[in-house]
């Protein structure tokens, strides 16, 4: 989850950057997703909704211990944090399609600045049974942590104008849980001192996620 100075939220794991699809274990969750994307999602484990439930809690009660990222004057106006309703749909698995060359580059922020990044990869999924995908990047000066910002049909209503973040579970495989339930607002939402990456125009998707994060009403 990005911050002001380019890091994440205390807490959260990272994702290693990873090399091809490591031999069986790579094919048999090759096979799991191929099988997945062509039809509805499997039925989730009973725990699924209280799992996010409670990382809704926990991440409400550590915003509410400081001031930092929400400042401690705007606690009741955004405490404790929007959500649509916990969608196991919006739950899939995707594929990584790592490029062959990651050059750096320059991403615009909400402060002006620009921050430097490589793009690790497509990440191409279906969703609704739609076909999507999106870029996956990585800031060159945390390489560890793969993330995806977005924007969808939402954004500027129902979610922050300036798009969302989902960050990617490190695991050792190209095969990634996408999780829309896990989308969350930049830090720039509650804190416009916040320097956070807009969304480039190839991750815009083109239906309404409403899913993770939302705004205050």
């Amino acid at each position: 989850m990005l911050r002001a100075a380019g890091s994440y939220l205390p807490g959260l794991p990272g994702s290693p950057g990873l090399p091809g699809l490591p031999g069986l274990p790579g094919l048999l969750a090759a096979g799991l997703l191929l099988a997945s994307c062509g039809s509805s999602p499997p039925p989730e484990p009973k725990d699924y909704a209280a799992k996010i439930a409670g990382e809704r809690a926990a991440k409400d009660a550590q915003f509410a211990a400081g001031d930092d990222p929400v400042p401690a004057a705007r606690h009741k106006d955004l405490l404790p944090l929007a959500y649509f309703p916990i969608d196991p749909e919006y739950k899939v698995p995707g594929a990584l399609k790592r490029v062959a060359d990651s050059t750096v580059f320059e991403m615009p922020t909400s402060t002006g600045t620009k921050r430097q990044m490589r793009r690790v990869g497509t990440l191409e999924f279906t969703l609704k049974g739609t076909p999507m995908k999106l870029t996956v990047f990585v800031e060159v000066a945390d390489p560890n942590h793969l993330f995806i910002a977005f924007n969808d049909l939402t954004s500027g209503t129902e979610t922050y104008p300036a798009g969302r973040y989902l960050d990617l579970e490190p695991n050792g495989t190209n095969i990634y849980e996408v999780d829309f339930n896990k989308a969350y607002n930049p830090y720039c939402y509650y804190n416009l001192a916040y320097e956070c990456p807009y969304p480039p125009p190839e991750n815009r998707l083109k239906i309404p996620i409403r899913a993770g994060e939302k705004t205050k009403s």
